[in-house]
């Protein structure tokens, strides 16, 4: 049996979807059962909030394989759903963290995860960690600007770096919850195309089949908004224009082939979820 945690996000919808395409056991672990509308009804709906670790015990009850992906900053959902799984007896965790594990120092963005990753490893039951670059679907913050012909603001000008498709992130991520020979593995998975900022905004312009226009961000509130247009807490803040200097400093941009070794094709590229999402960026009809 396996449990996945965040099954609503953008990245557990999809792993619920690859889950329920194989012979496997699962539930979905969520606060309001209604944002699993839409999801396959294999999917047996666990009523949880990580904000109260009373409900993990009922949840993980018989689970042998948790998919761990905890929101926000900090460390209280993690340390306390790994504790549980301890005493429940699960046998394997898939933990998704990110990219910014990397560097030395490990930057801001980074920080929690590498601290996650750290309670995975220290808690004796055998862990295979995600580390996923920069996702496609953060290009969704832009979608108000752009059906509204608005200007899009880049905070990362030069920078590349080359951006997953939750979907294929989901699809490894069901192969290391159901195969074996991926314990203790700590996988990057990125795209195969590197990308500017300016230059995924055009993939979309084609695809809506009208011109964008960029900008570089002004001011570090402007830069904050183009990936959180409803702001950031401060540290969130901070940890983001961190991210961006350093983004914009990699002109060649971080890439990686885990996608294809795991999944034995190609990764998806940004013109194909943008083909897939181009109703999220097309005018509203008046």
């Amino acid at each position: 049996m396996i449990l996945v945690t965040g099954a609503t996000g953008n990245i557990g919808r999809e792993l619920v979807r690859e889950l329920a395409t194989r012979e496997v056991d699962f539930r979905i672990f969520v606060r309001d059962p209604r944002r699993a509308d839409g999801l396959p009804g294999r999917a047996r709906r666990v009523v949880g909030d990580l904000d109260d670790a009373g409900t993990y015990p009922a949840a993980l009850d018989g689970v042998d394989r948790l998919f761990l992906l905890v929101p926000g900053v900090g460390i209280d959902h993690a340390r306390d759903m790994v504790a549980a799984a301890r005493v429940a007896g699960v046998g394997r965790i898939v933990l998704l963290s990110s990219c910014n594990v990397m560097g030395d120092p490990v930057p801001a963005m980074g920080r929690w995860h590498h601290e996650r990753e750290t309670i995975v490893r220290d808690s004796g039951i055998s862990y295979t960690i995600l580390r996923p670059g920069g996702l496609m679907t953060n290009a969704m913050e832009w979608a108000p600007i752009i059906r509204a012909g608005g200007i899009v603001d880049d905070p990362t000008g030069p920078g590349r770096y080359a951006p997953v498709d939750p979907a294929d992130i989901a699809a490894v991520a069901a192969v290391v919850l159901t195969e074996d020979g991926h314990q203790g593995a700590e996988y990057y998975l990125t795209g195969d195309e590197t990308l500017t900022i300016a230059e995924q905004v055009a993939v979309i312009a084609a695809a809506i089949g009208r011109g964008i226009d960029v900008r570089e961000a002004a001011t570090p509130e402007q830069a904050v908004a183009s990936r959180y247009p409803n702001g950031a807490p401060p540290a969130l803040a901070d940890a983001i224009l961190e991210g961006f200097t350093l983004m914009r400093q990699d002109t060649t941009g971080f890439r990686t082939d885990t996608v294809a070794r795991i999944l034995g094709r190609r990764p998806h590229t940004f013109a194909d979820w943008c083909a897939r999402n181009i109703e999220t960026f097309r005018p509203v009809p008046a």
